[in-house]
Order: C-alpha cells, then structure tokens, then sequence
C-alpha cells in the first residue's frame, strides 16, 4: 500500500527540492509537496497544509519546511505518521538572525531580488557544487518563487516559536538527517532534535550542504525509506 507522503519546502524552494527523492519512493509512497508561497506566518502555513493534505499521513520538511512540520505537529498530531526533520532547528531566529533577515527584505525591496537569491547560494550548497549547473537549478528555483515568496517566507521564519519545549513529546518514527557541510543548520543542531526526539535516528549527509535532497538525494531517499518502513 502506498503511503501518503507530504514534502514541505524550504525558503525559495519548491517541488524541485524533493523531485529526485519522490521519483525514487515511488514505489512505496505518494507524495504531495506543499506549496509554502501564500502566507507569511509559519501557522498559516500549517493550517493550509493540512486542509489539503491526507487525512494521515508522513511528514517530511526541510529548513523552513521543518519549522511548519513542528506547527503541523502542534495542529493535528493525530495526523502525522512518520517525522523527517531535514537541515532544520527546533531554535527560534536569534536577534542577529532576524535582523539579517530584515536586511534581506530590504535589499529586495529595493529591487534587488536576483542578488539576495544568488547572495545566498553560498550558505545553501557544499562548496563543490558552487559554479556548476545544480547550483542554477537552486537559482531558478529561487526566481520561480519571486520577490513577495521571499518576503512572506522570510517573515514567517523570523517570526517562528521555539519548538525545543515540543520535541520530547514527538511518539512517533522519527529521522533527523542534515548535510555535513550544511552552514545554515549546522550538524549540532541536528543533534540537539535526535537527542531530545524520543528514539530519534540521526543521518548525515556526506558532500551536502543545506539542500541534500537535491546535492545528495539516494541517501536522503535511502533514509526516508527505512523510515517509513
């Protein structure tokens, strides 16, 4: 039996993030990718996820995506499966990183969009996938998105609750996995979510950065198939 599977992007991502890995669980899962663009509170995200989703079903977020799977565990936790928690922190923004993010909204409101984007590669990819075609996908993806995408999706995060106080109640089969070279979430977060995760499985993923599921996707897809076993 096929098991409803829902793919919850990252900042500027969409279904791209997850092609690769969803092509590949094919045979064991049906996957949605929630679409993340329309709303600039992480609960509204939630709450349009799940009045789309299936009525039970696994969840998978990475980054961005794994702050709206916490608020969809907060929502209906009766819902929810299996937890994958990809290149993510159960941390609110720090000051520092909210006024960072502050600045980012400004320079696009600027007009200044395609630099912000391309600003970012950096912090997202490994440093050997800088320069090469993948690098343009993530680039292209951005600008699908757009401007008022990164605004609202900026906003939501720099606005997130901490989700720490929630981990130790999490019951179900749960994965945290996070690229080893990811800057943005770096590997000690990772292990902050498996250690506090009641039976928590942590995975790394050598030559990724912050995207592993496009930079490194048979593992990714390796681990979300043992979970969801």
């Amino acid at each position: 039996m096929m098991k409803p599977l829902v793919l919850l992007p990252g900042l500027l991502c969409d279904s791209r993030l997850w092609r690769d890995v969803a092509w590949s669980l094919r045979d064991v899962a049906a996957p949605m990718v929630a679409d993340l663009t329309l709303d600039d509170a992480i609960s509204d995200m939630a709450a349009r996820t799940l009045a789309v989703a299936p009525s039970r079903f696994a969840l998978v977020g990475l980054s961005m995506g794994g702050y709206v799977a916490f608020e969809i565990l907060r929502q209906a936790p009766e819902r929810v499966t299996h937890l994958a928690l990809f290149d993510t922190s159960a941390r609110p923004d720090t000051p520092e990183r909210q006024a960072a993010r502050r600045g980012g909204i400004a320079d696009v409101e600027k007009g200044k969009f395609i630099g912000v984007s391309r600003g970012l590669l950096p912090s997202l990819l490994a440093p050997h996938n800088l320069e090469t075609p993948l690098a343009e996908e993530v680039q292209a993806m951005a600008e699908r998105l757009g401007k008022g995408a990164y605004i609202r999706q900026q906003t939501a995060i720099m606005n997130r609750i901490d989700s720490r106080p929630d981990l130790g109640g999490i019951a179900i089969p749960a994965l945290v996995g996070v690229g080893a070279l990811d800057k943005l979430t770096p590997p000690e977060l990772a292990q902050e979510m498996a250690d506090a995760i009641p039976n928590a499985t942590l995975t790394h993923f050598s030559d990724s950065g912050h995207l592993p599921p496009m930079e490194n996707p048979d593992p990714v897809t390796a681990a979300l198939r043992t979970l969801l076993a």
